[in-house]
């Protein structure tokens, strides 16, 4: 078994893509083989598989689980009665709509009746499609409640949730995750997982893709450093729950769609695992960032803390870049994002502090949604009080904030509640009416610059 160590009571496994192995009662893993006649304690040997048997060696994902009743042991499914029509995983014309404009929603209220997790999540746009296991969706979530006698299985992908108010003890059949605002977890296709509120009530973000799951970016000129570092990733450790109930329903999300069975007992009775697929979070504030150490902006890649590729080099289905605190140092540069036009397409959202390209507006809590080729960049008092600094004003430390982006390669299209929703910042246009022209006739050279 790995040695765990310690952190937030609980312990973990460190190691990004590592094979680990874990378990709650000493001697549980079997010895020498996967799947014996007899495993000890008279655990069933069950595989979840998070690629194709025949993928190459080094991705081929899959884990064993050494547990008390398998997961099959279940009443058939049947379509979840409430289901939640704001979340879906097929974009089309019935369910969203293509839009160039920039948008910004506004932090989402909490709920009004007791809702969690499930109930909480209302896609805000995506590409693709689950079934056809190429795409993504990308959700934000707000709820008050604790998931009760329930699991969540999501069938079409991986999620990606960013916390951005309120704790979450998230239950796996791999064990136990406390995730914390300025933490991200990511929970693989296929696990059951249960999202308990330490603190409530509680809102974020999710990515979801479809097809293929993230990976560490390639470090290329920066060499072996840096970035995310593969050991500040966390794994929970085995921990299992021999308990029977009336009723436990898995809720599964399959093709967009939520389905419920019935079991009577819970699915977190994994008493020891080993394997390379599994849930597991990371700290943020550990991300070693790179910058400009003289001149110019540096694009938003060298911030990626994980990837989620296509089969084209260099082009991600969905990558994770964060905007952590640090210091900016470039001469006479205009150090805020540059204003530009992209062939990808970038979702936004903040988890604490400011973002250094808008002023105003942009809260925590919110999001913003600049399309394949729409122009964008910092608004007007950012840009005005960024160049009536000049160019001699010395290093300068962005602190206190935590801003980060959901970047693809695919257009995605936007779903109705969010264009519908009282969230949607109508006037977020107004941000850039009052750029004026600078621009004069006589050619000028800044003082200092080269």
């Amino acid at each position: 078994m790995d040695n765990p160590i310690a952190g937030d009571d609980f312990s973990y496994l460190s190691g990004f893509g590592n094979h680990h192995s874990s378990e709650a009662l000493a001697g549980a893993l079997p010895v020498g083989q996967n799947s014996p006649l007899i495993c000890p304690y008279g655990l069933y040997a069950e595989q979840i598989s998070g690629t194709s048997f025949t993928s190459p060696r080094n991705r081929n994902l899959f884990s064993w689980f050494y547990r008390i009743k398998p997961s099959v042991t279940h009443q058939p499914f049947q379509p979840r009665v409430p289901g939640n029509r704001r979340i879906f995983s097929e974009f089309n014309n019935s369910n969203s709509s293509a839009n160039p404009t920039q948008l910004r929603w506004k932090p989402m209220d909490a709920p009004d009746s007791p809702t969690d997790f499930i109930d909480g999540l209302s896609t805000i746009c995506g590409s693709g499609s689950s079934f056809m296991r190429h795409g993504y969706a990308i959700h934000m979530y707000a709820a008050n409640k604790s998931m009760e006698n329930c699991a969540f299985c999501n069938a079409d992908g991986d999620f990606l949730i960013v916390p951005q108010q309120g704790r979450l003890l998230i239950t796996t059949e791999c064990g136990r995750l406390k995730v914390s605002p300025g933490e991200i977890v990511i929970l693989p296709q296929g696990f059951r997982f249960s999202v308990n509120l330490l603190d409530s009530p509680s809102r974020g973000y999710v990515a979801e893709i479809f097809g293929t799951h993230f990976q560490l970016p390639d470090l290329g000129p920066i060499g072996a450093n840096g970035l995310a570092a593969p050991r500040d990733f966390l794994v929970p450790t085995a921990w299992f729950e021999n308990k029977s109930y009336p009723v436990y329903t898995v809720v599964q999300k399959f093709g967009g769609e939520l389905f419920a069975a019935v079991q009577d007992f819970s699915p977190f009775n994994v008493v020891a695992w080993h394997g390379n697929y599994f849930p597991y979070k990371y700290d943020l504030s550990k991300f070693c960032p790179y910058n400009t150490v003289l001149f110019d902006h540096s694009d938003p890649s060298i911030n990626t803390v994980l990837t989620a590729p296509t089969e084209k080099p260099g082009v991600a289905l969905l990558d994770f870049v964060i905007f952590p605190p640090r210091w900016l140092v470039a001469e006479h540069t205009f150090r805020p994002p540059y204003y530009h036009r992209n062939c990808m397409s970038e979702f936004m959202g903040l988890i604490h502090g400011g973002y250094e390209a808008k002023a105003d507006g942009f809260l925590p809590g919110g999001a913003s949604l600049h399309n394949c080729m729409t122009p964008h960049g910092p608004d007007t008092k950012s840009y005005e009080a960024t160049i009536g600094r000049g160019n001699d004003i010395g290093p300068s430390k962005i602190t206190d904030t935590m801003a980060f982006m959901f970047e693809s390669s695919l257009i995605p299209r936007i779903s109705q509640w969010a264009l519908e929703s009282p969230f949607l910042d109508q006037d977020y246009y107004q941000c850039w009416i009052g750029l004026r022209s600078h621009f004069t006739e006589t050619e000028t050279c800044p003082e200092n610059q080269p």
